[in-house]
């Protein structure tokens, strides 16, 4: 599936953005999957003391990597493609620069359980190409995907998660019988909501949009029964003229909530307990060298500016339910208030 083209008002949105922006995860149960306002879970009782924020320079009020990833080809026609090589090394360097995987969902709840002094990095797919992910004849992931080279470089550095969240289409990754959305789910990937025909929720009307939302999860649940979908990527990262009709809607008697949606993006997103934290408006960064068209808002310009001042990335205290962070950078949303740590 070749990338589709991105309308100027995505561009100008991206642009706002960036000015604006200076365990395996199997799927949660309904019962248990919170809104991006709930209580992050308690930590467990521990025998050893939990890790001094200080000293890990825990700040898990800042900003954490959404990457946006398409096709991977060898010969790159748009800025939506990525070689293989380039992949691996963004991989690698992620993993080098103390990063873990984590999913959009347990991103935007705050389920964020990495060791102390880690940063959380979310792996996203759009439009369920064959490049990304693809079923060999021994019913592993075929050599040269995007999932086969992130499990090599997981089992290459261990404690970098092999987790991404896929964001798909109709008959996704060219698997018209749903085996290969089985295979990520019972792998502990993430399956997201792209609409069933990519369409474009900025052009259509309010009932479209539901439907062509509702349509799209209809299609994930047919190939994984009883999966529940948590987050949409918006197709062409155009939002609904009402936006909230991407998150939460019906049609047809099917319902839709999530906890999530992405946009195409071009920075950094906030941390999920901090004020600025948006599910109905979450960027993403795509991919990209730090050459050729837009390259400013590309992850490799993206990464260096976090590397150069960490202060600004999440970095995690290692103890799910207390939210640690340095004084300067203010405090968290009120309905987290309770397990702010300051120092």
């Amino acid at each position: 599936m070749s990338p589709r083209p991105v309308p100027a008002v995505v561009a100008l949105s991206a642009a706002l953005c960036f000015a604006c922006t200076a365990q395996p995860a199997a799927e949660l149960p309904a019962a248990e999957m919170p809104g991006p306002a709930a209580a992050v879970p308690s930590p467990a009782p521990s025998s050893s003391a939990p890790p001094d924020p200080a000293a890990v320079r825990a700040n898990e009020l800042g900003q954490v990597p959404i990457l946006m990833y398409h096709r991977l080809v060898e010969q790159p026609t748009s800025v939506y493609d990525r070689t293989p090589a380039a992949f691996r090394a963004e991989l690698e360097r992620l993993a080098g620069e103390g990063y873990v995987p984590v999913t959009t969902s347990e991103y935007a709840t705050g389920r964020i359980d990495i060791p102390a002094g880690k940063h959380p990095v979310v792996l996203t797919f759009d439009d369920g190409d064959p490049t990304q992910f693809a079923l060999g004849p021994d019913g592993r992931p075929a050599p040269g995907t995007a999932i086969a080279i992130l499990l090599d470089v997981a089992a290459q550095h261990p404690g970098f998660r092999p987790v991404a969240s896929l964001y798909v289409n109709g008959g996704p990754f060219a698997s018209p019988d749903g085996a290969a959305l089985r295979w990520l789910h019972d792998n502990g990937f993430e399956i997201g909501n792209h609409t069933l025909e990519h369409t474009n929720l900025g052009s259509v009307a309010d009932q479209q949009v539901q439907q062509a939302v509702a349509l799209g999860q209809r299609e994930i649940e047919k190939a994984v029964p009883g999966y529940r979908v948590s987050s949409l990527a918006l197709p062409f990262g155009a939002v609904p003229g009402n936006p909230e009709l991407a998150r939460r809607g019906t049609s047809d008697g099917a319902s839709y909530d999530y906890v999530c949606v992405l946009m195409v993006g071009a920075g950094p997103a906030p941390s999920p307990y901090s004020a600025e934290f948006d599910p109905v408006a979450t960027p993403r960064i795509r991919s990209q060298d730090p050459t050729g068209e837009d390259a400013r808002y590309g992850s490799t310009v993206w990464l260096d500016q976090l590397a150069a001042a960490p202060e600004q990335r999440y970095t995690s205290d290692g103890v799910p339910g207390r939210i640690s962070h340095p004084a300067a950078a203010g405090s968290p949303a009120e309905q987290f208030a309770d397990r702010a740590f300051g120092y």
